[in-house]
C-alpha cells in the first residue's frame, strides 16, 4: 500500500512538467476561440492524441498510480490550460469510469478502447445519467430498459440531458431503469454501441461557460442493444435486484450499490482537481496583474486589501487541493471514505472556484470584467463544478448523512 506523501516522485514531476506544457502551449493559446465558437475543439483533441494524452494508455496509467494521485495532477494542470477545452479532452473519462465501476473485464477491454479511437480518427464517449426530471434526485429517474429475453436483447426508451459528449460520442453509457419499484437500486448501466438505430441527439446546450464542451439531450427510441451490453452481465444484476429486494422487504440490511452513484463515487476527487486547477489559472493572473498594476504611484499588491484577498486564495486552493489529494489516495488505496472524503473534496474545491475566480474579476476590477482577460471566462467556467456530478448541496447532504448515520433530507 502506497504511504500518503505530498512529495511527487521523479515520474509523476515529468507527466506534470508534460501537461503544463500542452496546457500553456497549445490548450490556453485556443482557448477563448473555442469559448466564443461554443464546439467541440476536434483540432485540439487530435493534437492531445497525437502527444498520447488522449489515449487510453495515459489515463490506464495514471489511474492505476498506486499513490492516487496521477489522476487528480492530470486534471489540474489540464483544467489550469482551460475548463472548456480540457473537459472536451477528458470527458470521455467519465464514460469510461462508468464501465470500469460497472462493468466485465471483456467489457472494459472491448468498448473503451472505442471510445478513445486513435491519433488518425478521434472519438469521444458519452456517460448518460442525467434526466429533465432527474438530476440530483436519481430516483425519479424514467429512462426504462425492458429484457427481450427472446431476442437476448434489452430495449432503451427515454431521454437523457446535460451528457458531455452526448449524440456525437461513438460510444454512450446510459443508466436506465430495469425495476422501478426498487427505486435508485433498480438502475443498470448499458453500452450503446456506435450507429445503434434509435439513439439521437436532442438540444444542444448553449452554456454560461465551459463552451468548448459539447453537452446535449439524448433520445433514446426503442433503441435495441445486445445482452452482452449491460454492464456486468445479467447474472450480477439479477443478483443485485434479489439483494435489494430482499433489503426492502426487511427494512435494512446489506447497501446495494447503484450504477449512477459508483461512477460519481469515483469521479468527484477529479471534479475537485479540475476545480483547482481553473482556481489556479485564475489566482496567478490576478497575482501577476497586482504586482504590474499602479494605482497611486504604487503596485496595487501594495495595499493590504489586496495583498489580503490574494493571500486567503492561495490558503483556499492549497487546501482544497489537499482535500482533493488525500480523497485520491484513499480510493486508491482501498480505504473507505467514513466522513465522505470524496465528497468533501468536491464541495471545497468547487465552492473555492467560484471564490478565487470571482476575487480575481474583483483586483483586475474593469479589466476583469472584459474578455480581453481570462479571468471573466474562468469564473464562468468555475460555475459549474459545483452543479455537475452532484451539486454542493448534494455533497453537504452527503456529508450530513455519512457523519450522522441519519436519514437527512
Amino acid at each position: 500500500m502506497a504511504e500518503f506523501t505530498l512529495d511527487l516522485n521523479d515520474d509523476q514531476k515529468q507527466v506534470r512538467d508534460w501537461l503544463h506544457g500542452f496546457a500553456a502551449d497549445v490548450i490556453r493559446p485556443a482557448a477563448s476561440e473555442w469559448d466564443e465558437r461554443e464546439e467541440t475543439p476536434w483540432p485540439v483533441i487530435q493534437e492531445a492524441a497525437k502527444v498520447g494524452i488522449y489515449s487510453l494508455d495515459f489515463y490506464a496509467q495514471q489511474f492505476f498510480d498506486p499513490t492516487g494521485l496521477g489522476i487528480p495532477m492530470a486534471m489540474e494542470e489540464l483544467f489550469w490550460g482551460d475548463a472548456g477545452i480540457a473537459l472536451s479532452i477528458v470527458g470521455t473519462g467519465l464514460a469510461a469510469v462508468g464501465v470500469l465501476a460497472n462493468g466485465t473485464e471483456e467489457q472494459i477491454g472491448t468498448w473503451i478502447p472505442q471510445m478513445y479511437g486513435d491519433a488518425n480518427d478521434v472519438k469521444v464517449a458519452a456517460f448518460c445519467s442525467s434526466e429533465p426530471d432527474a438530476g440530483s434526485d436519481v430516483g425519479s429517474m424514467r429512462t426504462r430498459a425492458v429484457y427481450d429475453q427472446a431476442k437476448d436483447e434489452w430495449v432503451l426508451n427515454g431521454t437523457k440531458t446535460w451528457a458531455t459528449n452526448g449524440g456525437i460520442a461513438n460510444v454512450h453509457v446510459v443508466v436506465a431503469v430495469v425495476d422501478a419499484e426498487l427505486g435508485s437500486k433498480g438502475h443498470a448501466s448499458f453500452i450503446v454501441p456506435p450507429d445503434t438505430a434509435g439513439l439521437s441527439q436532442g438540444q444542444k446546450f448553449k452554456k454560461h461557460g465551459i463552451r468548448a464542451s459539447h453537452t446535449a439531450e439524448v433520445v433514446l427510441e426503442d433503441v435495441r442493444v445486445p445482452g452482452r451490453c449491460l454492464l456486468g452481465g445479467k447474472e450480477k444484476l439479477d443478483q443485485r435486484l434479489a439483494r435489494a429486494r430482499e433489503r426492502a422487504a426487511s427494512g435494512g440490511g446489506e447497501r446495494v450499490k447503484n450504477a449512477a452513484m459508483a461512477t460519481f463515487e469515483a469521479s468527484r476527487p477529479a471534479v475537485g482537481a479540475m476545480a483547482v486547477g481553473t482556481a489556479r489559472a485564475a489566482y496567478e493572473v490576478a497575482l501577476d496583474y497586482a504586482k504590474t498594476r499602479t494605482q497611486f504611484g504604487r503596485p496595487i499588491i501594495d495595499n493590504q486589501g489586496i495583498a489580503f484577498q490574494l493571500a486567503d486564495m492561495r490558503t483556499q486552493i492549497d487546501a482544497a487541493r489537499l482535500l482533493v489529494w488525500r480523497a485520491s489516495w484513499m480510493a486508491a488505496t482501498g480505504k473507505q471514505f467514513e466522513s465522505a472524503e470524496g465528497s468533501m473534496s468536491k464541495l471545497y474545491a468547487s465552492e473555492t472556484a467560484k471564490k478565487v475566480t470571482a476575487q480575481a474579476i474583483q483586483i483586475l476590477g474593469g479589466n476583469g470584467f472584459t474578455r480581453e482577460y481570462p479571468v471573466e471566462r474562468m469564473h464562468r467556467d468555475a460555475a459549474i463544478y459545483t452543479i455537475f456530478e452532484g451539486t454542493s448541496e448534494i455533497q453537504r447532504l452527503v456529508i450530513a448523512r455519512t457523519l450522522s448515520g441519519m436519514p437527512i433530507r
